[in-house]
């Protein structure tokens, strides 16, 4: 396998990301900021100029680190969110929260100054852009705060993740060594609507990347019918939903469903299988029938196939955040805030209200 570098910027299409990034750079937010790992992608984010980094955590410490490993800290912000002047703003916020507005809440500072929360409340009322997170702390805590107090989106039904991977090494790897996979960490067993939403969101996700249409793939262990189990069924189904879903929101991709995953990534199978349907180019996004395949899928491809995965970027909020493990690289954590630095510009392009 021929070596190729990890350095997320070496990527042409995350190089590009970071060049549109240095004309407008997002504010980044790191709950998980006692980190040496988290402050070293800082540095890089500052001298790289794609980014505003924030770190959350105690400052003496963060300082005492920093020293320590001779880390240049200029124009790293760091707050302990104990001592925010923006906890009093925080608090009143959480108690007029339609979720919490009717519930007796114990002690509201003490749950808006937990840094998750706080992170949370930041991005959405506009004082970072974007939360990467989980580096120090379980998936459970990252996506419990981002739930709770990012506003969800209401054309999406359930929160779910999507994973963005870059392999130039592998064949059939995309298009462009870039893919997208959801959804690989969030709901155990999508019921049609919601795969149907999986493919559209993505593959708006996507587009947005690649700045072209996409070609979304709904993956089954059936292609067009081959087998006809009540879960390849189940596919077909949701992969019609996507297609009148896409049409009615007037969104150029091209969505194929039910097929086999290597009719989605490889031309030659593509064409045995499909001989009626004109040569494919490879998927860009591919949507998995349930968390399992999903899950099993993307560790196979990081640990067997050797590709980079940045994070899980968590869709379906009205603001963007990402999660990552506790076994991230500086290297996945740069690029995972350089995606959600790039999907902070289509954000702040698009809508939303504060």
């Amino acid at each position: 396998m021929p070596a190729y570098s990890h350095l997320p910027e070496s990527h042409p299409l995350m190089a590009k990301l970071c060049q549109t990034l240095k004309s407008q750079p997002k504010r980044i937010v790191f709950p998980d900021g006692e980190d040496i790992r988290v402050l070293r992608v800082a540095a890089r984010m500052v001298a790289m100029e794609i980014g505003v980094p924030i770190l959350l955590g105690n400052k003496k410490r963060i300082e005492t680190m920093a020293n320590e490993k001779n880390i240049n800290m200029s124009f790293v912000s760091v707050i302990n969110p104990r001592d925010s002047r923006e906890i009093d703003l925080f608090e009143n916020r959480l108690k007029k929260m339609s979720r919490y507005r009717n519930k007796n809440i114990d002690n509201p500072r003490e749950l808006i100054t937990r840094p998750h929360n706080f992170a949370a409340m930041m991005i959405q009322y506009g004082h970072a852009d974007g939360i990467v997170a989980g580096n120090l702390s379980s998936p459970t805590v990252v996506f419990r705060a981002a739930i709770s107090m990012i506003k969800p989106r209401p054309s999406v039904e359930k929160v779910f993740g999507a994973s963005v991977l870059v392999a130039p090494h592998l064949p059939h790897f995309g298009q462009d060594g870039f893919l997208i996979m959801a959804d690989c960490g969030v709901i155990p067993e999508p019921n049609v609507k919601e795969l149907a939403t999986i493919a559209v969101e993505t593959g708006k996700l996507a587009q947005h990347f690649l700045g072209r249409p996409a070609r979304v793939a709904m993956l089954s262990h059936s292609t067009k019918g081959s087998a006809g189990t009540k879960q390849a069924k189940q596919i077909a189904a949701a992969s019609e939903l996507a297609h009148q879903r896409a049409h009615t929101e007037n969104i150029e991709m091209q969505i194929d469903g039910e097929i086999q995953a290597d009719v989605a990534l490889d031309a030659n199978a593509a064409e045995v299988k499909l001989p009626d349907q004109a040569v494919l180019h490879p998927a860009d996004v591919l949507v998995f029938p349930n968390l399992d395949a999903g899950h099993i899928a993307l560790k196979l491809l990081q640990h067997v196939g050797g590709a980079q995965s940045y994070g899980q970027l968590i869709m379906g909020l009205a603001r963007p955040s990402a999660q990552v493990p506790l076994t991230v690289t500086e290297e996945r954590l740069l690029g995972t805030a350089i995606l959600v630095g790039a999907e902070a510009i289509k954000f702040n392009n698009l809508h939303l209200e504060n």
